[in-house]
């Protein structure tokens, strides 16, 4: 029986484990991010845009065998090696049967974009499924048992591998094929190198009746995925396919980069906070009182990095990416508005999960997916602009939804939502404007930049402790003990 121990749920484990992911997300997107910024330099727009058409399918696919299943690992509280090797070889095998699909057809996708070099991409980069199964597995072990330091090591692994291999064959002349080879390096090297550093392996073992429990709960966390995935790709669809190759590169790099901050930051905190939700699933009052902490931790480093982005956006995009990419600047600031009004949405899902209540969940995105596939149908004729801002405006909705579903089952009322984010929303605000006026100095893009961040970090850290944010105590404290050498798991 492969039981938790409850001594790892101590408040000290937890807090590093959150370090130790959060160093995990922000060093790999940190590199990630200087390949993007490398390779958007090498490649045209519109090379990237024939990836993003072929992303489209490979994320749906890969939601099949990463969503669901590893969130029921993580919420079972009795889980053993049987329910691990039960859903590692069901995901092998059914991510098998999807490689097959997208396989076949790969050439319709061509057909259907009008690019005939789209077949074999979408084929190779197809792969990616049958090693995300994998993953998939590994990342529940991790989780479950709150070792994030070996996924630190793994991921880092993979990012720079990849990125060296990327940058050189974009260098040579490969064009699209060294964005190809950068993904595939990446997952491969990720999936090996996690393999040699976890003590689990899977028995050769399976249990039909494990499969249909852990399913009981992970396929409507799945369903709900797969609804959140498609709402988001049927965009990068819909551009694909109505409009240019170079504008949906516009589109989907604009997106992207405010989401690399947003994804390290609230993928550490909840990769951590769910498992030890779960534990603590039958007391409301420590669940309330967890997801309040996540919340307002996320939105003290979110909401300012945000603001400071969308205000900084013409300088930053001209400096890194060159005049060629300056389309992608209104997007970027749409992304940026977007993560920061659904910030607290990861945190009540982790709660709304760890009870067990997945139905909920699910009735959530589906509420919230017919809405804004209904007014994607409304403007998608308008414009990229008009379809970029149909995601704004399903966020918002979304979260006020989760709101509301969050006083009736956790006792998380709105006006505590209000008190725990207005403070931080009223700061990034101050320091927002105060760093956009910069921009009338008319200086060179690197000096606007130098200037914007630390004028920002430096108001924004003032204004903190002027008004004595807990966040800001709390973030300390934490430094000073991680600086400590404090145990760990």
């Amino acid at each position: 029986m492969d039981q938790i121990n409850n001594n790892q749920f101590t408040k000290t484990s937890v807090m590093f484990n959150m370090i130790w992911k959060f160093s995990e997300r922000t060093a790999s997107q940190m590199v990630s991010f200087i390949v993007t910024i490398v390779l958007a330099r090498l490649l045209l727009p519109s090379e990237f845009g024939l990836i993003a058409m072929v992303t489209v399918f490979i994320t749906i696919a890969d939601v099949f065998v990463t969503s669901g299943f590893g969130s029921a690992l993580i919420q079972k509280k009795d889980v053993d090696n049987l329910d691990y090797s039960s859903v590692f070889f069901f995901s092998i095998g059914f991510s098998i049967i999807l490689y097959g699909i997208i396989f076949y057809i790969a050439p319709i996708i061509a057909v259907f974009y009008q690019y005939e070099i789209l077949t074999i991409v979408m084929r190779v980069l197809g792969l990616r499924v049958i090693f995300a199964a994998v993953n998939s597995v590994q990342q529940a072990y991790v989780a479950k048992h709150l070792i994030f330091k070996k996924y630190f090591f793994s991921t880092i692994s993979g990012t720079l591998i990849s990125a060296v291999i990327g940058i050189s064959m974009a260098y040579i002349g490969y064009g699209l094929w060294a964005l190809v080879t950068q993904q595939m390096v990446n997952v491969t090297v990720n999936t090996i190198v996690l393999w040699s550093l976890l003590k689990w392996r899977p028995n050769l073992q399976f249990s039909v009746k494990r499969i249909k429990r852990l399913f009981s709960f992970g396929w409507k966390i799945l369903l709900a995925g797969l609804l959140n995935t498609i709402s988001n790709q049927i965009r990068h669809l819909i551009i694909g396919k109505m409009y240019s190759p170079s504008d949906l590169a516009y589109y989907d790099r604009g997106l992207k980069f405010p989401s690399l901050i947003m994804v390290n930051i609230n993928t550490s905190i909840s990769a951590v906070m769910f498992p030890v939700i779960s534990n603590e699933q039958e007391d409301l009052e420590r669940i309330k009182k967890l997801t309040r902490k996540s919340i307002r931790i996320s939105s003290y480093f979110i909401f300012p990095i945000m603001m400071g982005l969308a205000v900084m956006a013409e300088p930053l995009v001209k400096l890194l990416l060159t005049e060629k990419w300056l389309p992608c600047i209104p997007y970027l600031r749409i992304g940026c508005f977007i993560h920061s009004v659904t910030i607290m949405q990861i945190a009540i899902q982790n709660a709304i999960m760890a009870r067990g209540r997945s139905d909920i969940f699910l009735a959530m995105d589906i509420i919230s997916k017919v809405f804004g596939i209904i007014l994607l149908i409304m403007v998608m004729k308008k414009s990229v602009m008009a379809i970029a801002l149909t995601a704004l405006i399903t966020g918002t909705f979304n979260t006020l939804m989760k709101a509301y579903v969050s006083k009736r089952l956790i006792g998380y009322r709105f006006h505590e939502h209000i008190s725990d984010n207005a403070p931080i929303i009223i700061l990034s605000t101050i320091m927002g404007i105060f760093v956009y006026l910069i921009n009338f100095l008319k200086l060179s893009n690197i000096l606007t930049i130098i200037i914007q961040i630390t004028l920002g970090i430096s108001i924004y850290l003032l204004l903190s402790l002027l008004f004595k944010l807990d966040e800001f105590s709390f973030s300390l404290n934490l430094i000073k003990k991680f600086k400590k050498g404090k145990t760990y798991v």
